[in-house]
C-alpha cells in the first residue's frame, strides 16, 4: 500500500516542484533605483517587488506612499509639511508612468490630498487624461475615494512666518517693483527695469529648497514603470508647476529601452525634457551612463551654476547616475539601488561634475544664476 501511495503522489509531487522551478527561472531578477537617501522609500519598493512579486507600478506607488505619509523619512521634501508656496500653503506633484503601455498619469499644484502619487495612478487607470492640475484634482480625488487633509503643518506653517519675517527672502520674482530682493511685494511690472539685471533675491540652489523623490523599478515580469512625486521649490510663486508632472522632464519609462528620472531645479528641467532624451540615448545605443550623461550635460551647456542629477536604467536592470553641483553634498549625489546581488537597498554615492565653484564671489559665496 505504501508503495502504490508513493508511486501515485511522488510523480505529482515531482510535477509541481518542477512547474514552480520553471516559473522562478522564468522571472526577470527586479531592479529598483530611486534619487536621495530615502532608506525605508527604498526597502519599501523593494519588498514589494522581490518579497511580494506584485508590479513596477505597485513598487513606485507604495515607496512614494511611504514618504508622501510620513514627511520625516524623506526630510519634509515629499508630502505632506513641506516646502510652503509664498502663500505659506504646501501643494503636491507628482507623475506615474507604465512603460509597457506608455500610459501616463500625473497631478500638479494638488491641494488638500497627501497621496498624489496614488491620484496620479487613478488619473492613467480611470480616465483617458494624461495631467490634471490645481483644484479640479482635489474634487476628482474626492471622487476616486480620496479624503481630504491639510498638507501645512506647524512646522511648515514656522518656516513660511520665519520668510516673511526676512522680506520674502529668497523669492523667485525679478523685473517688477517693488525690489524683490528687500520687499515682499505685491509686485508689478517694472517697465524701466533692465531685463538682464540680476538680483540678490534668489535661493540657494541645494537640496534643502526643493528636490524630487523618482523611482524606477522592473518588476519578475520585466515591465519597466517610473514615478515621481515632489511638493516642489520652497517659497514658490502659487501655481508654479516643476518638471515632476511633465512626461519626459521628471520622469519617463518604455519597456523597450528603459527609463529615466531627473531631480533638481524643475523649472530648468522643463526646458530640456532630460528623461526623455535620456531614454531616447539608449534606445540608439547608448548605456545608461552614457544616456544620463548626454541629457545632464544639455542642460548644464546653458545653466552651470545648479545642480541636477539623472538616474537611468535600461530594459534589463543596468543603471547609472549623472549629476553635476550637489556643493552640500561634498559635490556627491546620493542614491537608492536594489537588486538580488546586493540583496537589499543600498545607498550609493555618485560623485558629481561641478563647475559651480567658478561662480563662488570673493568671500566664497555661492552666486545663483
Amino acid at each position: 500500500m505504501e508503495f502504490s501511495f508513493l508511486k501515485i503522489f511522488l510523480p505529482l509531487c515531482l510535477h509541481v516542484i518542477s512547474s514552480h522551478s520553471t516559473l522562478l527561472a522564468n522571472e526577470i531578477s527586479p531592479v529598483v533605483v530611486m534619487t536621495w537617501n530615502f532608506h525605508k522609500p527604498a526597502a519599501k519598493a523593494w519588498e514589494t517587488l522581490f518579497v511580494e512579486k506584485r508590479s513596477a507600478l505597485d513598487a513606485i506607488e507604495e515607496s512614494c506612499n511611504l514618504c508622501e505619509n510620513n514627511g520625516t523619512e524623506c526630510y519634509w521634501l515629499v508630502g505632506m509639511g513641506g516646502c510652503p508656496d509664498e502663500n505659506g500653503k504646501t501643494t503636491l506633484d507628482a507623475l506615474i508612468m507604465d512603460g509597457v503601455t506608455m500610459n501616463v498619469g500625473a497631478v500638479g499644484a494638488v491641494k488638500d490630498i497627501k497621496n498624489p502619487i496614488s491620484v496620479a495612478r487613478k488619473v492613467m487607470e480611470n480616465t483617458d487624461h494624461t495631467l490634471l492640475v490645481g483644484e479640479s484634482v482635489t474634487q476628482f480625488a474626492l471622487q476616486m475615494g480620496f479624503e481630504t487633509q491639510e498638507l501645512s503643518t506647524k512646522n511648515s506653517t514656522r518656516q513660511w512666518k520665519t520668510w516673511k519675517e526676512n522680506n520674502c527672502q529668497p523669492n523667485f520674482w525679478r523685473n517688477v517693483v517693488p525690489n524683490p530682493s528687500t520687499s515682499c511685494g505685491p509686485y508689478r511690472l517694472d517697465d524701466k527695469k533692465d531685463m538682464k539685471q540680476e538680483t540678490s533675491n534668489k535661493p540657494l540652489d541645494s537640496e534643502t529648497n526643493h528636490d524630487t523623490m523618482g523611482v524606477l523599478a522592473l518588476d519578475v515580469h520585466g515591465h519597466i514603470a517610473a514615478g515621481v512625486s515632489t511638493n516642489g521649490l520652497k517659497y514658490k510663486i502659487p501655481g508654479r508647476l516643476g518638471d515632476s508632472p511633465v512626461p519626459g522632464a521628471g520622469t519617463y519609462a518604455d519597456t523597450n529601452f528603459g527609463a529615466a528620472a531627473c531631480t533638481g531645479v524643475g523649472d530648468i528641467s522643463l526646458r530640456f525634457l532630460p528623461s526623455f532624451v535620456a531614454v531616447e540615448e539608449m534606445k540608439r545605443g547608448a548605456t545608461p551612463q552614457e544616456a544620463a550623461q548626454t541629457a545632464l550635460d544639455r542642460m548644464t551647456k546653458f545653466y552651470p551654476k545648479h545642480s541636477n542629477a539623472l538616474i537611468t536604467m535600461d530594459k534589463v536592470g543596468n543603471y547609472a547616475v549623472a549629476c553635476h553641483g550637489f556643493r552640500l553634498y561634498n559635490y556627491r549625489f546620493p542614491y537608492y539601488v536594489a537588486n538580488e546581488k546586493l540583496g537589499k537597498a543600498t545607498l550609493m554615492y555618485k560623485a558629481c561634475f561641478n563647475t559651480s565653484i567658478y561662480f563662488l564671489d570673493h568671500q566664497g559665496k555661492f552666486v545663483y544664476n
